[in-house]
């Protein structure tokens, strides 16, 4: 298990970090959020010992992460780190030899790789002749030849097509599902909860928020009603404690608070009016995400 405790980073009278702390299990997809500037990408950083922290640890199964240890992790940075002018295989293969692989074994690894990700008739091309998507699937598989146990990528969808995302989404499946542990920064919410096992919400340097994703939705204080109505939605409704989150024409998105049950619900709603449509459950991660970073 990858285990971040107490995480702390200035520069001068900027803190990037303060006191950050989650943990990543092996088998188990954890999705980092937060806003831009709250302190991801220094996180994943530390880490990789990229980055020199005021105080706390990074540890990986109980152990100091040592440079030995980091052999055995992949890592896609947010500033790709691919070299333009190199062929994709010659690339892949070279990835391959720094984290420990023999000539055989890279050579064998990419090749399977590259197939993967459907670049073969590329296989010899330069990397900066490649396509946007395609040099993401080229940095995604430098962090996976050596089959590591601990994947950490930073923001892996940006700028990949639908298609491009489903792949991408599979392989992380697939990693966690053969017992790598994966972390992954995004700001893209609805693929992060579809996707991820836990979540760990970062803000201004501090986790603001961190479990398993359908523990913390049906562990919420409140619950997500939609509704579309045959009128407009008077906001003088009888439901105590009710926010009206969301309203377009007459569809709207309420936030209730849990202990308000379903019938009083429709019974305020219906007062005067006819529902067309209406859900009721668990708020989102999106929803979850905005309390987080608010408070």
């Amino acid at each position: 298990m990858l285990e971040l405790d107490g995480l702390t980073k200035r520069y001068g009278e900027v803190v990037a970090l303060d006191g950050c702390g989650f943990s990543v299990r092996p088998g188990r997809i954890v999705g980092f959020l937060g806003p831009n500037g709250a302190g991801k990408t220094s996180a994943m950083r530390a880490i990789f010992g990229l980055l020199r922290l005021d105080e706390g640890t990074v540890t990986w199964m109980g152990r100091s992460v040592t440079h030995n240890a980091r052999r055995r992790f992949g890592y896609m940075p947010e500033m790709r780190g691919l070299y333009p002018r190199m062929p994709v295989r010659r690339q892949v293969i070279y990835f391959g030899r720094l984290h420990g692989l023999g000539k055989a074994a890279a050579a064998a690894a990419a090749d399977r790789w590259i197939a993967r990700i459907g670049l073969e008739e590329r296989a010899d091309s330069r990397v900066d002749d490649l396509s946007h998507g395609n040099q993401q699937r080229v940095q995604l598989v430098t962090a996976l030849v050596h089959d590591p146990e601990l994947l950490v990528l930073d923001e892996p969808f940006s700028g990949l097509d639908p298609l491009g995302v489903e792949e991408m989404s599979r392989i992380l499946r697939e990693r966690a599902e053969q017992g790598s542990a994966v972390l992954f920064s995004s700001h893209q919410l609805d693929l992060v909860e579809h996707l991820c096992d836990d979540v760990a919400i970062i803000n201004q340097g501090r986790v603001a928020l961190s479990g398993p994703v359908r523990t913390l939705k049906d562990r919420a204080t409140h619950r997500r009603v939609e509704v579309d109505l045959d009128s407009s939605l008077a906001l003088t409704l009888t439901i105590p404690g009710f926010r009206l989150v969301e309203s377009l024409g007459t569809r709207h998105i309420l936030r209730v608070p849990a202990e308000v049950g379903m019938d009083e619900i429709m019974t305020a709603l219906t007062d005067g009016r006819r529902i067309r449509e209406f859900s009721y459950g668990p708020p989102s991660l999106s929803d979850l995400f905005r309390e987080a970073v608010a408070s």
